[in-house]
């Protein structure tokens, strides 16, 4: 099964009308993405704690890291950089932080509130290589700033 990004949208929109709680939609969101792609081996949020410090969020999947510093790792960069990281290859990226021996190839996708705030970073794993492609980081980014733009 491959995702509808469509449906996927309306899906969220249609769930998440109204609610303004951060942690509530991530833990929406992370439910409906996972769940809607066999690709997706892990799917989850990272969240900004303190200064250029991520911490595990609402998730699906097994374990993940629970801290993640904006100068490390995919989802560091993309954090760091508030750019989308499209890894094809988890093992070619520079200072690759390993928490699931299984992945592959990742999605990170900065997740931005009103003012370009940055909220944390939706994070998609997959235990296949180059599983996600350029329509998969532009779907997931329109949907981030639907869902969190106003916040």
């Amino acid at each position: 099964m491959r995702v509808d990004h469509a449906e996927l949208a309306a899906r969220v929109q249609a769930l998440c009308a109204g609610e303004t709680d951060e942690v509530a939609l991530m833990a929406t969101l992370a439910c409906e993405i996972h769940h809607s792609d066999d690709r997706f081996d892990w799917t989850g949020f990272y969240r900004v704690t303190g200064p250029e410090t991520l911490k595990i969020g609402p998730y699906q999947g097994g374990h993940g890291c629970l801290v993640i510093p904006f100068s490390r790792g995919v989802c560091g960069a993309a954090a760091r950089w508030r750019q989308t990281q499209l890894v094809a290859d988890v093992e070619a990226f520079p200072g690759h932080i390993a928490c699931s021996s299984t992945t592959r190839s990742e999605l990170v996708v900065p997740v931005l509130g009103a003012g370009g705030r940055l909220i944390g970073v939706l994070d998609i794993d997959s235990d296949r290589p180059a599983a996600f492609d350029a329509t998969d980081a532009a779907a997931f980014e329109h949907l981030l700033a639907q869902v969190f733009g106003a916040l």
